[in-house]
C-alpha cells in the first residue's frame, strides 16, 4: 500500500504544482501585478546602471564597486528567476507551474539568496579594510583576493542549494499540488509534506548557520571594528566620510537579513503563510530594486560617474 501511495505521489508531483498566492483576492492580485512589474523594471534598470557604470568609469575600478557589480548582477538574476512566473500567475487565471519550473525556481532562489548572504559579509570585510587599514587597503584587497572572495560567495550559495533543493522536492506530498504561495519556496514546500520533516528542517537549520548566521556574525564583527576606528577619528569630517563609506552597506544588510532570518530560521509549523508571502514579496522585489538607489543616492562617486557617462552621451549626440 505504501508503494502505491508513493507511486501516486511521484506521479502527481511530476504533473507540477498550483501556486495559490492570493487567488482568493483577485483585486489584490491586480494591484500586486502592477506593483511587482514596476519594481521589476526598476530593479533591471537600476542594477544594469550600476554594472555599466562599474565597467565604464575607471574611478569605479575598485574592490568596493567590483563587489557591488556582483551584487547587482545577483539581484538581476534573483528577480528574473522568480518574478516573470509570478507576473504570469498574478496576471491571469492560470496558477500552475511545471515540476521542472518549480525545481529550477527553488534551486535558484535558494542559491542566489545564499550567495547574497556571503557576498554581504565579503563587502563588510572590504569596508573593514578600507576604514581600519586605509594605508594597506590596496595591498590587502588585491584583485586576485577579490576574485577569490567573490568565487567563495557564489560557490557557497549554489552548493547549499544543491543539497537543500533536491531534498525538499523529494518529500512525499501524498498527491497535494497546491502550494500556498506564489513562489516555489522551501518553507512552503516543506509545509506541504505528509511526513515528518524534522530531519530536513534540522539539516536546513544547520546549513543556515553557515550560510546565514556565520556571515552575519562576520558582518557584525567587521562593523564592531569599524565603529571603534570611527570613534577614534578626531575630525568630524573624517567621521562623516567613514560613516558615509559604510552606511549604504549597513542599510542593505539590515533590509536583507531582517527578512531572511525570519523566513528561514523558524520551524515550518510556526510559519504564517500570509505573513510569509508579504515578506517574500519584500525581499524578492523591494530589496533588489532599492539596493541601487541606496548606493547611488548616498555615493558621490556613483553620482559623478552617472554625470560623466550622461555628459559623454550628450556630447556624442
Amino acid at each position: 500500500m505504501w508503494s502505491q501511495v508513493m507511486e501516486k505521489d511521484n506521479r502527481s508531483s511530476f504533473e507540477g504544482f498550483i501556486l495559490v498566492g492570493f487567488s482568493d483576492r483577485p483585486r489584490l492580485e491586480l494591484i500586486l501585478f502592477v506593483v511587482v512589474l514596476s519594481f521589476y523594471l526598476l530593479t533591471l534598470l537600476g542594477n544594469m546602471t550600476i554594472i555599466l557604470l562599474s565597467a565604464l568609469d575607471s574611478r569605479l575600478h575598485t574592490p568596493m564597486y567590483f563587489f557591488l557589480a556582483n551584487l547587482s548582477f545577483l539581484d538581476m538574476c534573483f528577480t528574473t528567476g522568480s518574478i516573470p512566473q509570478m507576473l504570469y500567475n498574478l496576471g491571469g487565471p492560470d496558477k500552475s507551474i511545471s515540476y521542472v519550473g518549480c525545481a529550477i525556481q527553488l534551486y535558484f532562489v535558494l542559491a542566489l539568496g545564499g550567495v547574497e548572504c556571503v557576498l554581504l559579509a565579503v563587502m563588510a570585510y572590504d569596508r573593514y579594510a578600507a576604514v581600519c587599514k586605509p594605508l594597506h587597503y590596496t595591498v590587502i584587497m588585491h584583485p586576485r583576493l577579490c576574485g577569490q572572495l567573490a568565487s567563495v560567495a557564489w560557490l557557497s550559495g549554489f552548493s547549499n542549494s544543491l543539497i537543500m533543493a533536491p531534498q525538499t522536492l523529494m518529500l512525499p506530498r501524498c498527491g497535494h499540488r497546491r502550494v500556498d504561495h506564489f513562489l516555489c519556496e522551501m518553507p512552503a514546500l516543506i509545509g506541504m509534506a505528509c511526513v515528518n520533516t524534522m530531519a530536513l528542517e534540522a539539516l536546513a537549520f544547520a546549513l543556515a548557520i553557515f550560510i546565514i548566521l556565520a556571515p552575519l556574525i562576520l558582518i557584525l564583527i567587521s562593523y564592531g571594528y569599524i565603529a571603534r576606528a570611527v570613534l577614534r577619528i578626531k575630525s568630524a569630517a573624517g567621521r562623516k566620510k567613514a560613516f558615509n563609506t559604510c552606511s549604504s552597506h549597513l542599510i542593505v544588510v539590515s533590509l536583507f537579513y531582517g527578512t531572511i532570518i525570519y523566513m528561514y530560521l523558524q520551524p515550518a509549523n510556526t510559519y504564517s503563510q500570509d505573513q510569509g508571502k508579504f515578506l517574500t514579496l519584500f525581499y524578492t522585489i523591494v530589496t533588489p530594486s532599492v539596493n541601487p538607489l541606496i548606493y547611488t543616492l548616498r555615493n558621490k562617486d556613483v553620482k559623478e560617474a552617472i554625470k560623466k557617462v550622461l555628459g559623454k552621451g550628450s556630447m556624442d549626440v
